[in-house]
């Protein structure tokens, strides 16, 4: 029994080597500084992204451009995001299965409303989300809820600013969706805490 796994492992470890030992010995290196250009990084999916892809072996790439004297490359990483600062409501929860937490988002000059919810009853629901802000300006979205209990958002278009972030408000309220339309729970971004009592 060990002569098999010994034999295995022997045809295991030779299979792996073969794509490596080609790679070793296919690329021509000739005039590239680093290698990073093509041949064994490129071949095994490691070449930096930064540096141009080789798609001839038959002419050499031209090397990266150095750092200049005055300092240190500029490092690439991912992009910054803009901030978007949020005021948001409690969680609250209703007997009927429903949980929900509205939020005001701001970022970029712009205001809007987002709601997160997570519907346990067991059927379909809708949602009506609006945002309410300074000079009686309303925005209000509806949003279909689906029976499965997966967490999800419902949130209205972002709106140009325009007051104190404070003036605006935002209610979600959940609803079964039919002629009597039962009101399941109403969530706020100013909804007061629920008490312990």
């Amino acid at each position: 029994m060990n002569l098999r796994l010994i034999g295995i492992g022997a045809g295991v470890l030779i299979l792996l080597s073969l794509p490596l030992a080609g790679a070793i010995a296919g690329p021509d290196f000739a005039g590239q500084a680093d290698g990073k250009g093509g041949g064994l990084f490129s071949t095994l999916g490691l070449s930096d992204s930064s540096s141009p892809s080789s798609t001839s072996r038959t002419s050499p790439q031209p090397p990266a451009p150095s750092a200049s004297p005055a300092g240190p490359p500029a490092r690439q990483g991912p992009a910054e995001q803009p901030r978007t600062d949020s005021r948001c409501g409690p969680e609250l929860s209703s007997p009927h299965g429903v949980e929900a937490q509205t939020c005001i988002l701001e970022g970029e000059g712009q205001t809007w409303g987002r709601s997160y919810y997570r519907n346990t009853s067991g059927r379909a629901l809708d949602a009506v989300l609006t945002v309410m802000g300074p000079a009686g300006r309303t925005v209000q979205i509806r949003c279909a809820v689906g029976a499965g209990d997966e967490p999800g958002l419902c949130e209205t278009p972002k709106e140009d600013s325009a007051g104190a972030p404070d003036s605006y408000s935002a209610v979600a309220e959940f609803a079964v969706p039919d002629d009597e339309g039962q009101l399941l729970l109403r969530s706020g971004s100013n909804s007061p805490a629920p008490s312990d009592g």
